[in-house]
């Protein structure tokens, strides 16, 4: 069975939440039984999640019933869900029971633990008969692009992380990240594969009742991105009585190496453990892990590879580098590696693009004890908030709504967008924030005269940087 359920007993509790929710098994497997009766096999059904006990047994029974998962926030803009859902056309959609419904012509056809399933009306279509999930790649900006899982890839990666972290059903985690961001869906993948209850929360980092969750029910293990690491340090989270929690997971992008090594050394003096690692949407979550043992020594570095995984640098030419210290793109093999990507509906029949190997377009180097490290990125996409957020999707935005010419760029810390009106640029700092829900702080409008272009009309963004 999907994540090994079938060796849970009946009364295992899967997950507990923050507003008072709590999954049993014998709550899971009867709602699947109900939900058999109305949710048509092979059906694409877009997944509104929040991270709540009854989103987590929507996820789980739609897999379990041979259906396809489309995993998006509640939260999505709904100019944005409007346009994947005119693109994708999903035979149903799960969304909080509390929510307005935000289409026309559905019908309710099932209703229990806090959710409800609608069905939309569209008739179903082909759709590749190894398609177990999809996930959106680029974060809120509301690119059609989605990542096509096939059967194996959840199921591969939760054991091998599993097994990395040497997780048992005695774990008690804390899942904070959006469910429909594919390092909080790992969380809880890994966690439920190897028995433990899975506890999870909306709450916000910098409020009290997230830090009385953790504490009130002796959570031992959270998984943080580079901006949650910052904001639990400017709370002088190390000086916090946490006795139970004895892992710190970073994922998500990379920390910079002052609160890399920041947190290896609160590790090393409090007896617990600091695990880098590094990941993408395109292979399940994680396909690296470094052993805590390594973290002061190796500050920033991504680690090896997990178990079944098989790591390497390719130059240009796509030849593989064997020499220690030479740049080359990270490419990564293994059995959680999906099938590729869908843009329409259309797309989701295809077959497996990737066979077993992904292409990351991240720049990294191995040392002589063959730890990777990153170094830089070969397309244009920055990780904001353990997110991946498309600069060209942005820039797309921008000139869709406002019809001015923009260019993006930036870093992980900051999105910066280029324009030439002085009177949107308040204006278009509110849209960009509202659009991807990201903090204000996160973005930048400068107002320049004219954006750099060569003699094709191509935008020559380093120029922008001068």
């Amino acid at each position: 069975m999907f994540l090994n359920l079938d060796s849970r007993g009946r009364d295992d509790i899967i997950a507990v939440d923050s507003a008072g929710g709590k999954l049993v098994w014998s709550e899971l497997m009867a709602e699947k039984d109900e939900l058999e009766k109305v949710l048509e096999k092979r059906s694409v059904v877009f997944t509104l999640c929040n991270n709540t006990a009854g989103a987590l047994a929507a996820y789980l029974d739609t897999v379990m019933l041979d259906s396809v998962p489309v995993m998006l926030s509640s939260k999505t803009d709904k100019e944005l869900l409007g346009s994947l859902y005119r693109t994708y056309e999903p035979a149903y959609v799960w969304l909080p029971a509390e929510d307005s419904i935000p289409f026309e012509g559905t019908e309710t056809v099932y209703e229990g633990l806090g959710y409800r399933l609608l069905k939309t009306g569209f008739e179903r279509y082909e759709i590749n008969p190894e398609l177990q999930l999809l996930m959106t790649t680029s974060g809120s900006t509301g690119s059609p692009k989605l990542v096509r899982y096939k059967r194996g890839n959840l199921d591969a990666n939760a054991k091998n992380v599993a097994k990395a972290f040497g997780w048992t059903s005695q774990e008690r985690p804390l899942c904070d990240l959006a469910m429909n961001y594919t390092m909080g869906l790992n969380v809880v993948n890994t966690h439920i594969y190897a028995g433990a209850t899975v506890y999870l929360t909306n709450e916000n980092i910098m409020s009290a009742p997230y830090w009385d969750f953790i504490k009130n029910n002796k959570l031992t293990n959270l998984t943080g991105v580079p901006f949650g690491y910052e904001l639990m340090l400017k709370l002088r989270f190390t000086r916090m009585d946490l006795p139970y929690l004895t892992t710190l997971s970073q994922g998500g992008g990379k920390l910079n190496d002052k609160t890399f090594r920041t947190l290896a050394e609160y590790a090393a003096q409090s007896g617990k453990r600091f695990v880098a690692t590094f990941g993408t949407t395109e292979t399940a979550a994680r396909m690296t892990f470094l052993d805590p043992g390594l973290a002061l020594t190796k500050t920033g570095s991504i680690g090896k590879a997990i178990p079944e995984g098989k790591l390497m640098l390719t130059d240009d030419d796509g030849k593989e580098i064997t020499s220690a210290n030479t740049e080359g793109e990270l490419v990564y093999s293994g059995p959680n590696v999906t099938m590729g990507y869908a843009v329409c509906k259309e797309e989701l029949a295809k077959g497996d693009e990737f066979c077993g190997t992904y292409h990351t377009g991240d720049i990294a180097v191995r040392d002589e004890d063959g730890c990777y490290y990153i170094v830089g990125r070969k397309s244009r996409f920055l990780k904001m908030l353990g997110y991946r957020v498309s600069l060209d999707q942005t820039e797309r935005l921008i000139k869709d709504s406002y019809n001015i010419e923009v260019a993006c760029t930036g870093s992980d810390d900051k999105l910066i967008a280029y324009i030439t009106r002085q009177d949107k640029k308040d204006e278009i700092l509110d849209f960009i924030s509202e659009k991807t829900g990201f903090y204000k702080s996160l973005f930048e409008v400068r107002v320049i005269d004219e954006i750099p272009k060569n003699e094709t009309g191509k935008i020559m963004y380093k120029n922008l940087l001068k």
